[in-house]
Parts: structure tokens; C-alpha cells; sequence
């Protein structure tokens, strides 16, 4: 069983910016893709960006220009780094690994972006 440690989350005011990491720990069969989603209080998960593994990459529209994603495959890493940040960047935020068993899911960690 993967399991998904994310860090880097925090609090910081608009314009800010944070990086957040998440490393896979435990057996993977193939990775396919990562990527990073996200919940509003109130609101439904949302998708971030996400890296597959032939380097495409897709940001939510919200989020385009703001916001980096990187992979390291050797490591099984991915990163999001997060300009310019928003008050309405605010959410749990979670890394995201698909691969031949399946999607798996990381426990979150929390960004606060005050005004």
C-alpha cells in the first residue's frame, strides 16, 4: 500500500507564496500520474495541476500562471510551487498518485491565505 506525505503547508497573506512536497512511501506499480487537488471549506474538491509521466502538464485555470508543478521520478516526488497566492487559494490541499492499482490519496495539508 502508497502512501502519500505531504508538507509544506501553512499561512501566509495574499501575495505569498509556498511550496508544497509530497513524497510516495511504499510500493507503486507504475506511476501514471501526480498531481495535487484541493477543498474549499463548503466547496467539493477541486483538481490543482497534474503531471503525468511523459512530463504533460494541466493547471486548473484558477490557477495558471501562479502556480508550478514538478515531479522528481526518481524519488517519487512531486511539488507545487504557489505564487501570488490568493484568498481564495485557501483549502486542503492533496497530493494525488494514480497508477496501475489505482488513485491514491494523501491526508492533506492545510494553506491559509489571509487578505
Amino acid at each position: 500500500q502508497v502512501q502519500l506525505v505531504e508538507s509544506g503547508g501553512g499561512s501566509v497573506q495574499a501575495g505569498g507564496s509556498l511550496r508544497l512536497s509530497c513524497s510516495a512511501v511504499g510500493i507503486t506499480y507504475g506511476i501514471n500520474v501526480m498531481g495535487w487537488y484541493r477543498q474549499a471549506p463548503g466547496k467539493q474538491r477541486e483538481v490543482v495541476a497534474t503531471i503525468r509521466s511523459d512530463g504533460s502538464i494541466n493547471y486548473a485555470d484558477s490557477v495558471k500562471g501562479r502556480f508550478t508543478i514538478s515531479r522528481n521520478n526518481v524519488m517519487r516526488m512531486v511539488y507545487v510551487a504557489m505564487n501570488s497566492l490568493k484568498p481564495e487559494d485557501t483549502g486542503l490541499y492533496y497530493c494525488n498518485l494514480e497508477d496501475s492499482r489505482g488513485r491514491h490519496w494523501g491526508k492533506g495539508t492545510l494553506v491559509t491565505v489571509s487578505s
